[in-house]
């Protein structure tokens, strides 16, 4: 009679805390990184006056809400 058995590699527990910490800073890392592409594309929307941004076909009271989707296109990429 054959059988088969899996036996399946559990990581021991220094190694499954490292993982974890290892994907809660990388988690961290990118999410400052998508603040500091918001604020930067926040601060250089502002610099434009009404009217420049009139010929962009942008309004003042869009401007958080493009930042923040050119942040977060950004971590796509």
């Amino acid at each position: 009679m054959a059988y088969y058995n899996e036996v399946a590699r559990r990581g021991n527990l220094i190694e499954r805390t490292l993982g974890t910490v290892s994907r809660f800073v990388n988690a961290a890392a990118e999410r400052r990184a998508m603040r500091t592409s918001y604020r930067n594309t926040l601060a250089e929307l502002q610099t434009l006056s009404n009217r420049e941004l009139a010929d962009l076909g942008l309004h003042r009271s869009e401007l958080k809400r493009i930042a923040w989707e050119s942040a977060h296109s950004a971590k796509a990429h």
